[in-house]
């Protein structure tokens, strides 16, 4: 047997080529997701898709959970880049509120698929089912973790705001599960119904964090 047919069928890639691959699985696993949902794809439906047995593909995941948190990471990763950017550069305590809730927003607008396959479907994971942005992040190894951290670095800016004087209603991580509540609200509905007759988007937009802010900082 070629070295060639040998690396087809246990689908293994050259050494170095392996993050390939694992891109290919994920890209794979994802279309499936959102074609059909994600208790309905198997294994052997990736693997089909990919192009490679099965057991190859177990040479990247144990199984579908680990993909999906794998997705969800790459996914939240994505808005890490920019949250990390309007800590940079932006200090009022308000408007680093409005700039970390539109950032969300802007990310699930210009990601449509991404934002479908983690919040509008029943695609969570078992393991994440329970605790979902309350897992711990003292471990940034741990599959699906980023999520929580972006949740978490919304929380910081919350209680870092109350400490520069801003009054909030709410204790900090009570405020950010609205605010995330009311984000979400607007990115499904735009996601979700992209040819509704809206007013006008980014009014809407802007309304929307203005009652925000109303809602979660006490006036004076």
């Amino acid at each position: 047997m070629s070295a060639f047919s040998t690396a087809a069928t246990t689908g293994r890639k050259k050494r170095g080529e392996g993050h390939t691959r694992r891109e290919e699985i994920l890209q794979a696993a994802k279309e499936l997701f959102l074609e059909h949902g994600y208790d309905s794809v198997t294994i052997r439906k990736i693997a089909d898709r990919v192009g490679v047995s099965a057991p190859a593909l177990y040479l990247y995941f144990p199984d579908k959970e680990q993909m999906m948190l794998a997705l969800c990471d790459q996914t939240f990763g994505l808005l890490l880049d920019s949250l990390g950017d309007i800590e940079k550069t932006v200090t009022d305590p308000r408007e680093r509120i409005r700039r970390f809730g539109e950032a969300y927003l802007r990310f699930g607008l210009q990601h449509p698929d991404e934002y479908r396959l983690i919040f509008l479907g029943s695609n969570i994971p078992e393991s994440m089912r329970k605790i979902g942005h309350r897992m711990p992040t003292d471990d940034l190894s741990r599959p699906g973790v980023v999520g929580a951290v972006v949740f978490q670095r919304l929380v910081t800016v919350l209680v870092e705001a109350e400490a520069s004087g801003l009054k909030l209603n709410y204790p900090a991580d009570t405020c950010a599960e609205l605010c995330w509540m009311a984000i979400h609200g607007l990115t499904s509905a735009f996601i979700l119904k992209p040819e509704f007759p809206w007013s006008n988007r980014e009014l809407l937009i802007d309304g929307m964090f203005a009652m925000i802010m109303k809602g979660l900082v006490k006036e004076g």
